[in-house]
Order: C-alpha cells, then sequence, then structure tokens
C-alpha cells in the first residue's frame, strides 16, 4: 500500500508481543510508516484498545481517517484465552507483582470449577485492579499502587458473553472468555479464585478477537517492517 492509502485510513492487525507496551507498538509502526513511506510525522495513528505489557495478541491500529472509528471498534466485544493459577494471589492480580497471599486448592476439582463459571456469566460487578492505567483525581491508580497508596476503587459494570474452562490442571486452569469493552481478565482471574474459597492470579493472557477481528489474520511488527514495501 502508499502512503496515500495509510492517510486515508487503515486498521492493520498487529500481533502484540509479550512485554510490549501498546503505545510502543503503535509507536514502532508510525516510525516504520514515516520512514519507508515518507509519511507526515503528525500523520494520525491509534490503536482500539490496549493490552497490558504481560499480554500478547490481537492490536487493532488505525491510520489516517480510520482513527474516527477508534471508538467504534473499542466498543465490540473481545476474545481472550490464558491461564489462571490457582491458590495464590499478587497485588496486581498478574505477574507484575510478587504472590502476596497462598491458599488452599485441596477442596477445589473440576465439578466446582465448572459450577462456579455460571456466576460469571452475563452482566457482572467488577473492580478493576490497582493496578491499572484508570484515573481517579487526575492519578493514574498504578501510580497510587506503586506509592504504597490505598485507594478505594469504585465497581463498574461489565458483561462476559462466554466463559469456557478449556484445561484443568491444578494449579493451573486454562480458559476462553468472550466480554464486553472494559472488562479486566486479571481481575476476573481474582474474583474466581475468591469465589472458589480460594485465590488466583492470571499467568497468561491472549487477545484471539475484537468483534470480526481474529489474531490468526495479524502480522507481527517485525514482519510489517520488513515487508511494508513488498508489495509496491
Amino acid at each position: 500500500m502508499s502512503a496515500e492509502d495509510y492517510l486515508n485510513g487503515q486498521v492493520i492487525l498487529i500481533d502484540k508481543p509479550l512485554h510490549w507496551t501498546s503505545f510502543q507498538a503503535v509507536n514502532k509502526l508510525k516510525y516504520v510508516l514515516i520512514n519507508k513511506l515518507g509519511l507526515p510525522k503528525k500523520f494520525k495513528i491509534g490503536h482500539a484498545g490496549t493490552l497490558d505489557p504481560l499480554a500478547t495478541g490481537l492490536l487493532l491500529v488505525c491510520t489516517g481517517k480510520f482513527t474516527k472509528r477508534i471508538t467504534e471498534l473499542q466498543g465490540q466485544a473481545k476474545e481472550y484465552t490464558g491461564t489462571f493459577y490457582m491458590g495464590a494471589t499478587t497485588p496486581s492480580y498478574d505477574l507484575e507483582t510478587e504472590i502476596n497471599e497462598n491458599f488452599s486448592i485441596s477442596h477445589i476439582d473440576e465439578a466446582l470449577i465448572l459450577e462456579t463459571v455460571n456466576q460469571f456469566l452475563g452482566e457482572i460487578d467488577q473492580k478493576p485492579p490497582i493496578y491499572s492505567a484508570i484515573k481517579k483525581e487526575g492519578v493514574r491508580l498504578y501510580e497510587h499502587a506503586r506509592a504504597g497508596e490505598t485507594v478505594e476503587i469504585a465497581t463498574r459494570k461489565t458483561t462476559i458473553h462466554e466463559f469456557q474452562i478449556t484445561r484443568i490442571a491444578l494449579p493451573e486452569v486454562d480458559f476462553r472468555v468472550v466480554c464486553s469493552k472494559g472488562t479486566y481478565i486479571r481481575s476476573l482471574a481474582f474474583d474466581f479464585g475468591k469465589a472458589l474459597a480460594s485465590g488466583a492470579h492470571l499467568t497468561a493472557l491472549r487477545r484471539t478477537k475484537i468483534g470480526n477481528y481474529d489474531v490468526k489474520n495479524a502480522l507481527e511488527v517485525t514482519f510489517f517492517e520488513d515487508n511494508l514495501l513488498s508489495n509496491d
């Protein structure tokens, strides 16, 4: 595609690598487009839905006139796969922080896990993690957390359309979730462990779909960079 194509608007499907922020992925694409196609430095580019650094998978990057579609794309249902680690919690609800409490899992079996899934289907109240980018009084929650400050976090409504357990090998439980905008899978891990009278945290997460967009059709950042001009 030409520079004009990207200015007129494209949705680029990227498979975000582990440990990259969504911002880094977008910045890398912007750098490549500017330096390989000569796009102006101020051309519009952005992503439709943040992925945490410890998550991989589908990132929709909109360019040019299609940045106007970001809000629309962010509102579509999202599918994730991943792993809960049962019997331990962390302050961040994932591997960003160390385990802070351990719990028994001797009472947990497959039947109880599958039964508990039903508690999370449909509209639920969910509290975002303290280690998140949500702002409270102008300060991001993770900044409060890293400063050791206690902050009251309000619950919010979210919808779990599908919640499937795909593997049970305690203490690990693999899952697939289809959910609405604003759902925190880390919070789902924490709440799921609590509902099992235990604890849990997220150890792996991959976004596989946003609406009809599928990670199977996504490009790695390095592949995009290496092949940008191959069809010109």
